[in-house]
């Protein structure tokens, strides 16, 4: 029975679908039988060096990301291995609660979509053991990078050459042809053949336990001294109901995101990734117009405030992830992202709860968005040695 080579029909999107579906005919154990049996996770996943095509896991929490190409010309050879590589640096600053956020927002689930996909193979999979392991995983920098095309042609040599400029990182890399043939009845055939791969190629890596870092923190709830007037202990006592009750209405779907503290003041910070607390966000109400808000801050001259201007600089990207009320604002001569709303009923009971309602999820986005950037930033300057 002849067969006709169909690769001029089938568009990279119908390979990631191909690939999602049927995890099981990527040749990974000819490249590297640790990540045998990987489970899809989701398509064009989120970040910010681009989206990944495919992504995989294994039981083991062992990442796979696959990136899918119709090679026209040699030059998109090169370019398609620095992009992966991109994608595998980008998720090396990720923790697996970073990489469970991503794919909840990607697949519109809440939860921990990731490990319910997982357990829906494996249902003996633990929890803890699989989030501290994709978690380690991630941090080394262990994946298995799959390149799938349809015409690799570059030697194995200058790719390992080429991939030695990338320090900090564990994995194995695997291009992969994937011929595509129509059968007589209209149905496809796929052989896909391993034309290179490298062996694990080891790097000296430094690795920082997660959640461990510089603090100097002043606790955010003020102290009240003796020496204090009773109206200002007053004002001091019903700003730190006000938090505590906004603080009930707070979820937070980074689970390593630290949870803020009441306080007696007129606003509560959301702690950032930045070294020394440089980095957070400032949550506040201005009692005398009935108005909530946050905004992202940084302390001068530091890693946080480079961040804000990052983050600042990439608000084209980030602005619809943020939601149409966000903005650019000045403060003391410095841009950040913000948003606010004014809300006349403040004072009373439904007034309050719709307001906290509002101000709950604006802080949980700003999260979500800000969070990663601010690890980014951190962890680039780490690597320059600024």
């Amino acid at each position: 029975m002849s067969l006709t080579a169909a690769l001029d029909g089938v568009s990279e999107a119908q390979i990631q679908d191909l690939v999602h579906r049927h995890p099981g005919s990527l040749p990974i154990d000819e490249i590297d039988p640790s990540f045998k049996n990987p489970i899809a996770i989701c398509r064009e996943l989120r970040t910010q060096a681009g989206p990944i095509d495919n992504l995989l896991v294994t039981a083991s929490g062992l990442p796979v990301l696959v990136e899918c190409k119709l090679w026209r010309n040699p030059e998109s050879r090169r370019e398609v291995v620095g992009q992966i590589i991109d994608y595998a640096k980008e998720l090396s600053r990720w923790t697996s609660s970073d990489l469970q956020r991503e794919v909840g927002r990607r697949l519109g689930v809440t939860g921990n979509a990731m490990l319910d996909l997982v357990r829906a193979v494996d249902p003996s999979v633990d929890e803890i053991a699989f989030n501290d392991a994709l978690s380690l995983n991630l941090r080394r920098g262990r994946f298995l990078l799959l390149i799938l095309g349809d015409g690799i042609r570059e030697g194995v040599e200058a790719i390992a050459e080429y991939l030695q400029r990338h320090a900090g990182l564990h994995f194995s890399l695997g291009l992969v042809e994937m011929p595509i043939f129509t059968l007589p009845d209209g149905g496809l055939l796929v052989t896909p053949r391993v034309l290179a791969r490298t062996t694990s190629i080891t790097r000296t890596v430094v690795v920082v336990p997660e959640g461990h870092r510089v603090v100097d923190v002043e606790d955010t709830v003020d102290q009240v001294g003796d020496d204090l007037d009773p109206e200002r202990e007053a004002m001091g006592s019903e700003r730190l109901q006000f938090w505590s009750d906004f603080l009930k209405h707070l979820k937070l779907d980074d689970p390593e995101q630290p949870f803020p503290k009441a306080s007696r003041g007129g606003y509560i910070s959301v702690m950032l990734p930045a070294p020394n607390s440089s980095s957070w966000l400032t949550v506040y109400r201005e009692k005398s117009k009935n108005t909530l808000g946050v905004f992202l801050s940084g302390s001068r001259n530091s890693v946080g405030e480079r961040a804000v201007q990052a983050i600042v600089d990439a608000w084209y990207d980030i602005k619809n992830e943020l939601g149409e009320t966000a903005t650019i604002i000045d403060r003391s001569g410095r841009a950040t992202v913000s948003d606010s709303r004014a809300f006349p009923a403040l004072n009373t009971p439904e007034g309050r709860d719709a307001a906290f309602s509002w101000l709950a999820e604006r802080v949980n986005t700003f999260v979500n968005v800000v969070r990663p950037r601010v690890r980014s930033v951190v962890m680039d300057e780490g690597e320059s040695g600024r």
